[in-house]
């Protein structure tokens, strides 16, 4: 999913600014982050913004994952940022009600191959301040290989087994923020998008509710 993606749906409000939130949409590799963010898109109004994936903007882009102690801080630093700056976009324009975020800075603790205190110093950051950003976290676990778990997307380089542990990385570390979903995986994947997008639903403000009675 490329560039900054609005809604496609109008709704009732007429307001040119909002108090932005930040939605974090979350889990292990193979979760169906994306199509679930690609349905919002099509169901929700223009008030609601999609942030792209951090790491497929810097590995996409060309940066080098080399799999050494220095390259993968390298990557993690540059994706921290990179997620950063898009976030800075949507909070500073203050045009969408919601910015659903695919990723959020806190998960780079899951790929981190160091101490927690060692990725907030690396960030110039920490966990209290990154867990504040985010009104809600949405956890969409990993499936099963039994479960449809693929290789569909290319930069995509984990086994099952390694995506299952990422999926366990991530959900701990996300562990403090009191507006964590957790959505398991299930064989149908309608009945995990429901349940995802309802949780999405949960976070729109009143004045961007009304568009959802005209959806199919």
């Amino acid at each position: 999913m490329a560039g900054l993606q609005s809604g496609s749906r109008t709704c009732s409000c007429t307001r040119a600014a909002h108090d932005t939130r930040l939605v974090a949409v979350t889990g292990g590799p193979g979760a169906g982050k994306t199509a679930i963010l690609e349905m919002a898109l099509a169901s929700l109004c223009s008030h609601i913004a999609v942030l792209p994936e951090a790491a497929s903007v810097v590995f996409g882009g060309g940066f080098p994952r080399h799999d050494t102690e220095v390259g993968r801080a390298a990557a993690q630093r540059a994706i921290f940022h990179v997620q950063r700056e898009l976030e800075a976009v949507v909070l500073g324009e203050g045009r969408v009600a919601v910015g659903l975020c695919d990723r959020g800075t806190v998960d780079g603790l899951a790929y981190w191959h160091g101490s927690p205190e060692a990725y907030w110093r690396a960030v110039g950051s920490s966990e209290q301040a990154e867990l504040e950003r985010y009104s809600a976290v949405i956890h969409l676990r990993t499936p099963a290989a039994t479960q449809g778990y693929n290789h569909d997307n290319v930069l995509r380089l984990e086994s099952a087994a390694q995506a299952a542990e990422l999926d366990r990385r991530v959900l701990t570390a996300w562990t403090a923020h009191p507006r964590r979903y957790v959505v398991d995986s299930v064989d149908d994947f309608a009945d995990k998008a429901a349940r995802a997008l309802a949780h999405v639903r949960e976070a729109l403000p009143e004045c961007c509710r009304a568009h959802l009675q005209a959806a199919p």
